[in-house]
C-alpha cells in the first residue's frame, strides 16, 4: 500500500513538472528567438568584459560545462534538461561527441532539436525519472533543470530526497571517471515564504529553488563537490539583456503571443534581475565527480 501511495505521489510529481514546463516553455519558438540568443540559450550566460554581446557570453557559458565535463575525450554527454538543444549542439559538432542525450519536458523544444538533424544526437521528451539508458555516459550536464524538481509544498527533507534520487541515478549514468556539471538557480538571502508569489504562480508553477546546503546535503557520499561559483551578477546581466532585447521587439511579440504575456515576460525579467543583484537569489555553478563508494568506500546511501 505504502508503495502505491509513493507511486501515485511520484506520477503526480512528474505530471505537475511537465505541466509547469510546458506553461512556460512553450509559448513558442519564435517568441523566444526575438529575444534570446542565437543558440536559444535560456539560462544565465558567462559575461566577462563590458563589450560582451549575449551571444559571446552565452558561448563562453556553453565552453565553460562542456569542459568541465571534459566532453573532448567523455565522447557520451547526456544533458538533463537540454532546452533548444545548444549544449547537444556543440558536443556533436564542435567537440566530436558520438553520443550525445537530451532530456525535456517540452513537444516544442524536442522538435526544434530533432529539426537540427545533428550527427549522434538523441532527444526524448522524458522525464529523468523515467530516463533508463542503456549505457553509461562520460559526462552529464544540467543547467536550469534542477529548479524544478522540488515542489513549494515540499518540506525541506523531501527536497533534498527528490535532489539525491537525481545525484543516485546521475551516478549511475556516469562511467567511474565521469563528471557532472551543474548550473541552477538558488535560494541566498531569502527564504521560501519570501518568494514572491507573481513568480511562483505566473511563471514558475509548481518549482520551489534549492539552497546550496540542500545540494550539498544530497549529494554526499555520493558526488565529491569539486568546483562551486556564483555568478548571480552574471545572471542579474543576462535578464537584463533579454528585457532589453524584448522591449526592443515588443510589437513584434505582442503580435505573436500578445500583449499580456509579454508584460508578464518582462515583468519576471526586471523582479528576477532586481533579486540577483540584490543577493536575495544567487546562480550557483558546481562540478561534481563521483566517488568510487559511497561514504569510505561503501555503497551509496
Amino acid at each position: 500500500m505504502i508503495a502505491r501511495v509513493d507511486e501515485i505521489a511520484g506520477e503526480e510529481r512528474k505530471s505537475a513538472a511537465t505541466r509547469a514546463i510546458r506553461h512556460h516553455y512553450d509559448v513558442g519558438d519564435d517568441f523566444y528567438g526575438l529575444w534570446l540568443d542565437p543558440s536559444l540559450s535560456y539560462s544565465c550566460a558567462m559575461p566577462t568584459d563590458a563589450a560582451d554581446t549575449l551571444d559571446v557570453a552565452q558561448q563562453r557559458k556553453l565552453r565553460f560545462h562542456l569542459e568541465a565535463v571534459r566532453a573532448d575525450t567523455a565522447r557520451s554527454i547526456l544533458d538533463v534538461g537540454c532546452g533548444w538543444g545548444a549544449i547537444l549542439e556543440q558536443a556533436s559538432v564542435k567537440y566530436g561527441a558520438t553520443r550525445a542525450v537530451g532530456l525535456t519536458l517540452s513537444a516544442t523544444q524536442t522538435r526544434h532539436i530533432r529539426e537540427l538533424a545533428l550527427r549522434g544526437v538523441e532527444v526524448r521528451t522524458e522525464n529523468w525519472m523515467d530516463f533508463a539508458p542503456d549505457d553509461r555516459f562520460g559526462g552529464i550536464i544540467s543547467i536550469g533543470a534542477f529548479e524544478h524538481f522540488a515542489r513549494p509544498d515540499d518540506t525541506p527533507a523531501e527536497k533534498i530526497g527528490i535532489y539525491r534520487e537525481f545525484f543516485s541515478r546521475c551516478r549511475t549514468w556516469l562511467n567511474s571517471d565521469g563528471t557532472l556539471s551543474l548550473q541552477t538557480i538558488a535560494y541566498a538571502n531569502m527564504s521560501r515564504s519570501d518568494a514572491n508569489s507573481f513568480m511562483q504562480q505566473e511563471i514558475f508553477p509548481d518549482a520551489d529553488l534549492p539552497t546550496l546546503t540542500e545540494i550539498v546535503s544530497a549529494a554526499d557520499g555520493l558526488f565529491e563537490v569539486q568546483s562551486v561559483a556564483n555568478g548571480r551578477l552574471d545572471y542579474a546581466w543576462t535578464c537584463e539583456q533579454w528585457a532589453q532585447r524584448l522591449r526592443a521587439r515588443r510589437e513584434e511579440a505582442n503580435a505573436l503571443v500578445g500583449e499580456d504575456v509579454v508584460a508578464r515576460y518582462e515583468r519576471y525579467l526586471k523582479m528576477s534581475a532586481i533579486g540577483f543583484r540584490m543577493n536575495k537569489i544567487c546562480l550557483l555553478r558546481l562540478v561534481l565527480r563521483p566517488y568510487a563508494g559511497g561514504h569510505f568506500g561503501g555503497l551509496p546511501r
